[in-house]
């Protein structure tokens, strides 16, 4: 018998489809083919493709697999006792954020990513990042992007 699509907001299912992109995007990070994430999370491949598709009718267990099986965990957070981040800019401009322009150093110097692609930039070279250099602006943008995209936390 196959599920039915739960009923929910647009805002839930597009929680979901971010998070279901995230964890593909760690997935292939980690250069994990589908087959393996599928086996070491005891889903069949197409339950991790749909998953990855962000769709709703998926079982929370199976999400909690995946995760798991790519060492990474859920955790529940209460957005309305935290107090509300500033927007994201959109396009993020390099330029204003030191260490964000240190990661994008291929890119022009007046280069803008999108919110999604500094994100990236941020989990990808995060190794690279010197914390200490970090600027007021840059850190509210990095805690906004981890809460707005990236679920509450950076994959690093």
């Amino acid at each position: 018998m196959v599920a039915t699509s739960a009923k929910g907001s647009n805002a839930a299912a597009q929680s979901l489809a971010n998070l279901g992109e995230r964890l593909r995007r760690e997935r292939k990070r980690q250069k994990v083919t589908a087959i393996a994430a599928s086996e070491a999370a005891g889903l069949s491949r197409v339950t991790l493709h749909r998953i990855e598709r962000g769709e709703t009718s998926v079982a929370i267990g199976a999400w909690v697999a995946v995760a798991d099986a790519l060492g990474l965990a859920f955790d529940l957070v209460d957005t309305k006792s935290k107090p509300k981040l500033a927007a994201v800019p959109n396009p993020i401009r390099l330029a204003d954020y030191p260490q964000l322009k240190k990661l994008g150093w291929q890119l022009r110097k007046d280069a803008e990513v999108t919110p999604a692609e500094a994100l990236e930039l941020y989990e990808r070279n995060w190794r690279h990042v010197d914390v200490e250099a970090l600027t007021a602006a840059e850190s509210t943008l990095i805690d906004a992007l981890s809460t707005q995209l990236g679920g509450g936390r950076l994959l690093v």
